[in-house]
C-alpha cells in the first residue's frame, strides 16, 4: 500500500524521460558562437595583459638595475634613506653657509687704495692710503707717508663708511674708492667722508 500512494503522488511529466538533445539543438550555433567569440576575446585580453607584464618587467629591471637585491621595496628603501641622508647633509651645508655669510659679513671686503707723493723730494708715489671696509661699512683707514728719513703709519677708524677724525683728500679718495667697490658690488652702502 505504500508503494500505490508514493506511485500516485508522481505527477505525469516525470515520468516522460527529457530530451536534452532537442532542448540544446536550435541553440547549439549561437552557443558556438558565443564561445568562440569569448575565447578570441579572452585571448586577445591575455595577449595585451603579457605585453603589459612586459613592459611592467622593463620598467622595474630598469629600476632595479645596479643593485644586488631584486626585491623593489629593498631598492625603494635604499633610496629613501639616501633622500634622508641627503637632507641632512643639505641642512648641514645650509647651516655651515650661514655661518661663513656671517663671518664673511664682518670680513674685510672693500677696499681702495691711493697711492701719492706728499713731499716734492721724495719721489715714486711711495706714500699711500688704504680704506678696508666690510659689508657695513665698518673697518679702517691706513695712510703711510714715506720720506727720505722714514717711514710713517697712521690709521684711523671707519664705522659705517664714515672715520672718526678729519681725512686728507687722499685719505677720502681711498674711503670713496673703498664704496665704489660696495655700489658695485651690490652690497649696502653707507659712505660718507
Amino acid at each position: 500500500m505504500k508503494s500505490a500512494l508514493l506511485d500516485s503522488r508522481r505527477s505525469p511529466s516525470e515520468d516522460r524521460p527529457i530530451d536534452l538533445n532537442a532542448a540544446v539543438e536550435p541553440y547549439l550555433g549561437a552557443v558556438i558562437i558565443a564561445l568562440v567569440v569569448a575565447v578570441l576575446l579572452i585571448a586577445l585580453l591575455a595577449l595585451v595583459l603579457v605585453r603589459r607584464i612586459r613592459g611592467l618587467r622593463r620598467r622595474l629591471d630598469g629600476l632595479t638595475r645596479g643593485s644586488d637585491e631584486r626585491s623593489l621595496e629593498a631598492i625603494l628603501d635604499a633610496h629613501i634613506d639616501k633622500v634622508f641622508a641627503v637632507s641632512r647633509d643639505l641642512d648641514e651645508l645650509a647651516a655651515r653657509t650661514a655661518l661663513a655669510e656671517a663671518a664673511g659679513r664682518r670680513a674685510f671686503q672693500r677696499v681702495g687704495l691711493v697711492r701719492y707723493n706728499p713731499y716734492e723730494d721724495t719721489g715714486g708715489n711711495q706714500s699711500f692710503a688704504l680704506a678696508m671696509l666690510d659689508a657695513q661699512g665698518d673697518g679702517v683707514l691706513l695712510n703711510s707717508l714715506h720720506t727720505r728719513n722714514g717711514t710713517r703709519v697712521y690709521a684711523k677708524t671707519l664705522s659705517a663708511g664714515r672715520a672718526d677724525a678729519a681725512l686728507s683728500n687722499e685719505e677720502a679718495e681711498a674711503l670713496r674708492r673703498a664704496t665704489e667697490a660696495a655700489r658695485s658690488a651690490g652690497g649696502p652702502v653707507r659712505a660718507g667722508a
